[in-house]
């Protein structure tokens, strides 16, 4: 408990000193750079790519389907020709 305390005193009081120092505006300026690179690559957000990979699942699926019933078609094709020939 009381070592809990002293973390968080020593934490506040290392806070304070970076908020004084030049720490604290080389963070923001490296913010605001990085930023700035990042808004001109050609990124998306986490909840676009679940969204798109959700998109994506659902046509495998899709696709698995239909080329299932394409293949029973193919078969069924295939039969009813050999039936008649």
């Amino acid at each position: 408990m009381q070592n809990q305390k002293l973390f968080e005193e020593i934490n506040e009081r290392v806070k304070a000193i970076l908020a004084q120092s030049p720490a604290a505006d080389i963070e923001k300026n490296m913010r605001a750079m990085l930023t700035a690179l990042f808004s001109r690559l050609d990124l998306v957000t986490r909840e676009e790519f679940d969204v798109q990979r959700q998109v994506l699942v659902r046509t495998r699926e899709k696709l698995s389907q239909l080329e299932a019933k394409l293949a029973e078609l193919e078969n069924r094709t295939k039969d009813q020709g050999s039936k008649s020939g």
